[in-house]
């Protein structure tokens, strides 16, 4: 029986392909039972103009079959396959975390805080690898200079090796091949940045630090999506702008489910003999800590020195060792590890998150037990649209929101938040340590 009905399916030609769809393997999961016939016809895209003739004939001719009282076919179609999802990530295989340093926007000191992260964790015994994942404008080549060229083993690429530092962009490549800026469309920059991060031989890394381009496009998804990220950490300036950014990366990384453990405000003042002066303004960060409950955070102090690194191609921290910011990028990293750790190992220390209509929203922390009125918690939010962002003085009324609000949807953002989608339509952003204080 199974011989007939695949000889009378034969007859059914695919008029784009020119074969029989019994050839082109379409028919899937044929069963027989007593005269009850089943299969599917799974085709190569869901659109196919001609999947209900294919349907049709498919049951006429297996019905005509002797013997055949009932017939089900079902029409599916192939799962489209991702070429960048399908890579090889051997070479990760031996990279324990793997951290992001982000901004929104350019211009904020991004680059120069991922190439002295990566130096700091490298000065505290770590071993480190250090990835430029901007292609239209690779900073590394000029931040490290390195006195090496890019060695091809294979299909694999070695890594510049900086001091013990390993290093790859591909601006390197660019600097080889003479061949000017790069000119692509978003799909191949995706594409180059995954081949040259996934064959690059990384060996034994305790960490991988990958400086993102600006902005929250192809690249960023791709890697979010490629990667098993550990953390990431978001760079920024005073100014209401780079903070507004700064909200964008946060809310992608959170959607993306990839922690961000750390904020860094640069060009945050300028110190003249004992008197600081905040030529870009301030508040920024104390947004940031307020608003995303941020524990680990720097503000770094304007510094000739750091520019001046930076076009020498030498790190920051190699060359002023003894700087106040080389001091604060050191404790910041330190607190990094921590938090890395944290995150690997100490899953079960996030808070349970429930609720009932009875006790309201109720959040066990490992050291106790809160439970929060709804409206109560709702007015608690630190949103500009709920409060003043300079007096935190509440912008709704009490009676402005309904007595019977309830959350729609609770979940952890990071490791320290609570998000709320509110019944009214308003979404909130809880700090574990806001909460713990109400």
């Amino acid at each position: 029986m199974k011989e007939k009905i695949l000889k009378a399916l034969s007859s059914i030609i695919d008029p784009d392909l020119g074969k029989d769809i019994v050839s082109l393997n379409f028919i899937k999961n044929l069963t027989i039972d007593k005269g009850r016939v089943s299969f599917s016809i799974e085709l190569t895209t869901p659109a196919c103009p001609v999947k209900d003739l294919f349907k049709k004939q498919a049951e006429d001719c297996v019905k005509a079959i002797e013997g055949v009282e009932d017939v089900q076919v079902t029409m599916t179609a192939q799962a489209k396959k991702n070429p960048l999802m399908d890579q090889d990530k051997k070479m990760l295989d031996q990279v324990a975390s793997i951290i992001v340093v982000s901004s929104c926007k350019g211009g904020v000191g991004k680059s120069t805080m991922a190439v002295n992260l990566a130096i700091a964790l490298k000065e505290q015994g770590a071993t480190v690898g250090l990835f430029d994942a901007d292609v239209y404008g690779p900073s590394l080549p000029t931040m490290i200079h390195a006195n090496s060229e890019l060695v091809m083993d294979g299909p694999h690429i070695k890594p510049i090796n900086y001091n013990g530092l390993k290093c790859m962009s591909f601006g390197y490549a660019l600097e080889q091949s003479d061949e000017g800026p790069a000119i692509l469309r978003g799909p191949m920059v995706s594409q180059i940045v995954s081949q040259f991060l996934l064959q690059t031989k990384w060996g034994e890394c305790d960490y991988l630090v990958i400086d993102l381009p600006p902005g929250t496009g192809d690249i960023q998804l791709t890697l979010c999506q490629l990667l098993p990220i550990t953390a990431a950490i978001t760079v920024t300036t005073p100014q209401h702008i780079s903070f507004i950014d700064v909200v964008k990366g946060i809310e992608m990384f959170d959607r993306l489910k990839v922690p961000v453990i750390g904020a860094v405000e640069n060009m945050s003042y300028l110190e003249v003999g004992k008197e600081k002066t905040y030529p870009f303004g301030q508040g920024s960060l104390k947004r940031l800590i307020n608003e995303f409950g941020f524990q680990n955070t720097i503000s770094l102090e304007l510094d000739s020195g750091i520019s001046e690194c930076g076009d020498k191609g030498v790190p920051y921290l190699e060359t002023y060792p003894k700087s106040k910011n080389t001091k604060k990028i050191h404790e910041f990293t330190q607190q990094l590890v921590r938090d890395i750790s944290i995150i690997k190992h100490g899953e079960n220390q996030l808070p349970k998150i429930g609720y009932n209509q009875k006790e309201g929203i109720i959040i066990k922390f490992p050291d106790e037990e809160k439970c929060f009125d709804p409206k109560a918690l709702r007015l608690e939010c630190r949103s500009a649209l709920t409060r003043d962002e300079f007096t935190n003085d509440l912008l709704i009324k009490p009676e402005d929101i309904s007595d019977d609000i309830h959350p729609l949807s609770m979940n952890p953002v990071g490791n320290y938040a609570l998000g709320i989608n509110w019944s009214d339509g308003h979404s909130s952003l809880y700090p574990y340590e806001q909460l713990k204080t109400i």
